[in-house]
Formats: structure tokens, C-alpha cells, sequence
């Protein structure tokens, strides 16, 4: 069994985090054009949106590398504007036996939280994902900020 982890970050958003929420909730196909260079592709396999069961993947660019990772939505949270992502595939899958990521969105913040489960002691923690996921709402905030 490997050593479990919990990692959070959250950025504040001068947009408000329902915005934030509604693009990864009902509009999630427009994010590879506002992340350009970070998120290359997005694609729902199942499920037809985001909802409980969906299965998406997506390519990303992370530390200058090609990734991808596919996801089945565990949870959607309406009212706390929070969307449970729990991965099945993927570069990730590599180094831990089991990740799931938790996006919510509360006013003026933005929160990712990574739950996870290291192969071994010495995988490291996903700070750097962290980061990514962070620089990511930043652009997302840019975006809905030039609107």
C-alpha cells in the first residue's frame, strides 16, 4: 500500500468562482482555446456533459511534457459549485495507484484538491500539478475578465 496524500490550493478570482465553476461545469469544451498551450484537447466519452458517471479525457501540457488523463465525474455539487474528478487513466496512473481531484469554487476563490495514493514513498508530491492547475484558473479568470 502506498502513502496517501492531500494537497489544496486555492487562488482568488476577481470574477467570482461560479464563473469558474460554469466553465468547467457546462461549458468545459472551450477550455483548450482559453488555455492555449496548456490544455490541448478535451473530450466527454460518456455521458454526453459533465454529470455523475461522465467519462472525459483530456491532453495537457504539463512541465513542458504531453499528458493525458482520463477522468469519470464521481460528483457534481450544484450548490457548493464543486465537480469530484476521479482519474482511470492515464500519465498520472503511473506514479500513484489512485488520484481524484476536487474543484470548487466559493465566491472569490477557486480550491483544487488533489486526494491521492503514491506507488511508492519516493513518487513525489503533485506540486507541480498544483501549480498547473492554479496558472490554469488564472487564465481561465483572464479570459472571462476581457469579456
Amino acid at each position: 500500500m502506498g502513502v496517501k496524500g492531500k494537497l489544496i490550493g486555492s487562488v482568488e478570482v476577481k470574477c467570482g468562482g461560479h464563473l469558474i465553476h460554469d466553465l468547467f461545469h457546462t461549458n468545459t469544451h472551450h477550455i483548450p482555446n482559453i488555455c492555449r498551450g496548456k490544455i490541448n484537447h478535451f473530450e466527454i466519452h460518456e455521458g454526453g456533459s459533465i454529470k455523475v458517471g461522465s467519462v472525459v479525457s483530456w491532453k495537457y501540457n504539463d512541465d513542458g511534457k504531453d499528458k493525458i488523463v482520463k477522468q469519470v465525474i464521481d460528483a457534481v455539487d450544484p450548490q457548493k459549485k464543486s465537480i469530484t474528478w476521479k482519474i482511470i487513466g492515464g500519465d498520472l496512473l503511473q506514479l500513484y495507484n489512485s488520484f481524484t481531484i476536487i474543484t470548487s469554487c466559493d465566491k472569490q476563490w477557486t480550491t483544487w484538491t488533489f486526494v491521492y495514493e503514491k506507488k511508492t514513498e519516493e513518487t513525489p508530491e503533485p506540486l507541480v500539478l498544483l501549480g498547473f492547475a492554479l496558472d490554469l484558473t488564472k487564465d481561465i479568470e483572464g479570459h472571462l475578465l476581457k469579456k
